[in-house]
Order: C-alpha cells, then structure tokens, then sequence
C-alpha cells in the first residue's frame, strides 16, 4: 500500500509543474499589470498629470521586478517558493502572499469541506431511498431536486437568495463570517450561532449542487447493482431486503462515488468561491477576483496553483480509498 501511494505522489509532482507553468503564463497573458493600476489611481485622484504617474508607475514596476521577462517572473517565482517557502509579496494587500493565502485558505476549505461532508451524506441517503422506490412520487420528487441542482448556476441561486435576504427580510449584514458585535470576542455558542447565521447561504448552495450529483450516480449505480446475480443470490439465501440492499448493494454502488471523490473537492471550492464572491466573504473567491482586476499576479497565481494542487490531493485520496475498498486495484497499482 506504501508503495502505491508513493507511485501516486511521484507522478503527481510534474503534474503540477506543468500546471504552475500553464497558470502562471494564462495570468500574464492580458497586457497591462499592478504599475498600470498604479497609474490609473495616481491620475483618478488628481493628484498627478499623466506624466508624473507614469515615471511612479514604471519605477515601481522596476523595484518590483515586473520589467524582467516572464520566464524570469517565472523561475523567481518558484525558486522562492521551493528554497524559502515565498509565495511572493502582495503588490495590493501590501503583504506577503503566504499571509493573504494563509488568511483565506483555511475559511475557503472549512466551508468546502462542511459542503462536501452534508452534500455525500444528504446526497447518497436521498439516492439509496429513490432506487429502493424506483418510479413513485418520491423517485420522482427526488429526480427533480438533482436536476434542479445540477442545472441552475450556483451564482444565480446566490443571487436570488441574496434579492430575497435584503429586499424581504431586511438582512443588512451580508459579507461577514460574524455581526459586528462578535468580531473580536472569543468563540461562544452564541459566535458559532452568528457564523450559522452569516454562512448559511454559501453552504447550502455549494451543498445542494454536490448533493445532486451525489443522488443521481447513486441512484443509477444502484439500480444496476439490485440486477446483478450475487444480490438476487443474497435474497434467495432468505436474507431480509434491508440487508440485501446495505450490506451487499450500497457497497458495490459506491464505487464510482469514491473515484469521483478525486474532483470533488475543487468542485466544492469553486461552488464556494462562486458564492462568496456574490456574498462579499472574506474568502478566496473575492480574493481571486480583486488580485485580478488589480494585476496582483503573485496572489492570483498562488491561488490558483492552490485550487490545482486540491485536484491533485483529491485524486490521490480518491485512489487510496478505491485501493483499500478494492484489492484489485491496490494489487494492479502496486504492480506496476
């Protein structure tokens, strides 16, 4: 098993080379970078004729290193984050984006994660219970909810959720994880209560279009699995339906869940960046969109190399769990 994981992390590594490679390039590819925002803010506010923000601009784009070529960029860029851990300096936020990251990441995949926690358990239950009814009204009740999940964009439901909060129910703080009343105070129920409370939305958004897709794979898995010779074997054996279904269906329909566990994480991401960038929450999505508009290569390119390296880490989670549900699948990988 050992080796066979470290197979899957070795060919991991030039993965997510060509992908640093690949994302650093699309992020420089628009012209203009961080001087020119320089540029435009020195002359909006008045301050300074195009002349003069132009000379600032450029000796900032200098100090900085934006005039070298971009293999140059490139090769600083992941030397510093290979020797020092240096991500780079945040151009904006006037820090290093270690801290940006640091700050956003670990909010963006709590959330990620709680979405895909509640979206397998809700998803594959509403599954197991629409193949065990095939074509009643709780089958079809169940089949409509998973195409309404997997159909209407996550910003459009976040959109209408944020009409409904402001315009019907006068919910005037939105963009926050707390109230205001609870930003420097320590955690107490009634701080996790507020959190509930500002979060909700993203959560069951992210959550409801994992939890469709988790029900209809389950769902057509299963029923395939029901008309396979081992279960009507099990049933002929005087074993009851429940245990027919729980302990020799729902095992065997899993499997293509578990491979699908490999995309699933960046999925949650981006249905949580998406949200949240409608929502204003102090996560990665907000963070990605404003380093963008800006130039701020460095952060945008580091958090995109961070949604990449998830894909990665997904599919190597994926592939241990199949190996150990599945002996045939550690034996074939550790072979060769």
């Amino acid at each position: 098993m050992l080796r066979f994981l470290l197979v899957r992390i070795a060919s991991a590594v030039p993965v997510l080379f060509v992908l640093s490679v690949v994302t650093f390039a699309i992020i420089q590819a628009p012209p203009g970078d961080y001087s020119d925002y320089i540029r435009s803010q020195l002359m909006n506010q008045g301050g300074a004729s195009f002349e003069a923000a132009d000379a600032q601009a450029q000796a900032y784009r200098v100090a900085n290193g934006l005039d070298k070529p971009l293999p140059v960029q490139y090769v600083n860029w992941v030397v510093g984050m290979v020797t020092r851990g240096d991500f780079g300096h945040s151009l904006f936020y006037n820090k290093p984006v270690a801290d940006v990251v640091g700050e956003r990441l670990p909010r963006t995949l709590l959330l990620a994660l709680t979405c895909h926690i509640l979206a397998s358990i809700i998803g594959i239950s509403f599954g197991i219970l629409a193949a065990t009814r095939q074509y009643s009204w709780v089958d079809s009740l169940l089949s409509g909810i998973s195409f309404l999940g997997m159909t209407v964009p996550r910003f459009l439901m976040a959109l209408i959720i944020v009409y409904i909060m402001v315009f019907h129910f006068n919910v005037s703080e939105i963009g926050s994880f707390n109230s205001p009343r609870y930003g420097g105070a320590p955690w107490s129920w009634g701080k996790f209560v507020d959190l509930v409370q500002h979060v909700w939305p993203v959560v069951a958004i992210a959550t409801f279009g994992g939890l469709a897709y988790n029900m209809r794979v389950m769902r057509g898995n299963l029923l395939d699995t029901l008309n396979a010779q081992y279960v009507e074997t099990a049933r002929a054996k005087g074993l009851s339906e429940g245990a027919v279904i729980m302990r020799h269906a729902v095992p065997n329909a899993l499997h293509p869940l578990i491979m699908y566990q490999g995309v699933v994480l960046p999925y949650m991401l981006t249905g949580e960046i998406e949200t949240a960038i409608i929502f204003t929450l102090p996560t990665v999505g907000p963070a990605i969109v404003g380093s963008m508009w800006v130039g701020d290569v460095y952060v945008t390119a580091t958090f995109m190399l961070v949604l990449s390296a998830t894909l990665i880490v997904g599919n190597i989670i994926a592939d241990v769990l199949l190996a150990l549900m599945d002996p045939r699948v550690r034996q074939y990988g550790e072979a060769r």
